[in-house]
């Protein structure tokens, strides 16, 4: 396994953290806390390296809020300078996991997201179904042939083994400044041992460095084809139900390894005529509707564009 040294020297350049103050800054230009970055931007940028580089960086406290989406999720929000930090780290680890990674992770990388996601699901409905044979075929659609385990990974983000994941970072990342900074970023949460804090992007790419090993496991060790996955939601697709069964039971074992759990009431297999929930949308063989609360959360979202721009 090839490993990687010498990573914080380019971690804390100006060049690095001038592009991750723009990443950071991104949609926000109007935004007061960059508006006053932004007035003494090279010397800000110069200090925040100078922290860096001496190792006296310090994250400051979390801002705590609530959001329905449409559930309600508790957020917690670093400051903007905190934030430029997290776009520098991720800078230069991205590069590094990004070939690791499975081509199924659709959570936050480029070129993948939400819509990718169900363009994939969707292809490996119809590949599960042989193309719609079973469908054109059937006189009722209960006799479609095709499954679907659909899990959901219980409070992933609150659920996150610290030490774990530093372990798994450590595989690879032979920097002990890089490694420094990343628990610094970590502890930096309610709790010192383990979950991470939702609204940080570290956080974001943390977790699919974290759940990676799953992803692994999955696609080689269990040989599952019609696999994908968007953070802590992911879904199988097999035209046995049984496999299905053999999946979920091997899957919950392996979990335990890396301290987590599958939800065990949105952890399920269903027989595919019956639709899909899956994010945001209910998928069907030939065709796709959103969900009626998430039309409604968007009816809403639209609204307060409206007001906006009285």
């Amino acid at each position: 396994m090839k490993t990687y040294k010498n990573l914080y020297p380019k971690l804390c350049s100006f060049k690095n953290l001038e592009l991750a103050f723009r990443k950071a800054s991104k949609g926000k230009s109007k935004k007061f806390y960059v508006i006053e970055f932004k007035k003494n931007l090279k010397q800000n940028l110069l200090d925040l390296k100078k922290e860096l580089e001496w190792e006296t960086y310090r994250p400051s406290k979390l801002t705590k809020f609530t959001i329905r989406d449409p559930k309600t999720r508790l957020i917690r929000k670093s400051i903007f300078k905190d934030r430029i930090v997290h776009h520098a780290v991720v800078n230069i680890l991205d590069p590094i996991y990004e070939p690791r990674f499975i081509a199924d992770n659709f959570a936050n990388r480029i070129n993948k997201g939400t819509i990718a996601a169900i363009k994939r699901f969707d292809k490996l409905l119809k590949k599960v179904t042989k193309n719609g044979s079973e469908i054109n075929n059937a006189k009722h659609k209960s006799m479609i042939k095709g499954y679907v385990l659909k899990a959901d990974i219980r409070k992933f983000f609150d659920s996150v083994d610290q030490t774990k994941l530093i372990e798994m970072l450590r595989r690879k990342i032979k920097d002990e400044k890089v490694i420094w900074l990343i628990i610094k970023i970590l502890k930096n949460f309610d709790s010192k041992i383990k979950g991470m804090p939702l609204g940080n992007m570290t956080s974001q790419f943390f977790a699919n460095v974290y759940l990676n090993d799953l992803d692994q496991f999955i696609k080689r060790r269990l040989k599952a084809k019609n696999y994908l996955r968007y953070v802590d939601d992911f879904v199988i697709l097999h035209e046995s139900k049984e496999k299905l069964e053999e999946y979920k039971d091997k899957i919950e074992k392996y979990l335990m390894n890396l301290k987590l759990e599958l939800h065990p009431d949105k952890s399920k297999i269903f027989p595919l005529y019956k639709g899909v929930d899956f994010l945001g949308f209910k998928v069907f063989y030939s065709h796709k509707r959103a969900r009626k609360r998430n039309v409604s959360h968007f009816k809403r979202r639209l609204e307060k564009l409206k007001k906006s721009y009285v």
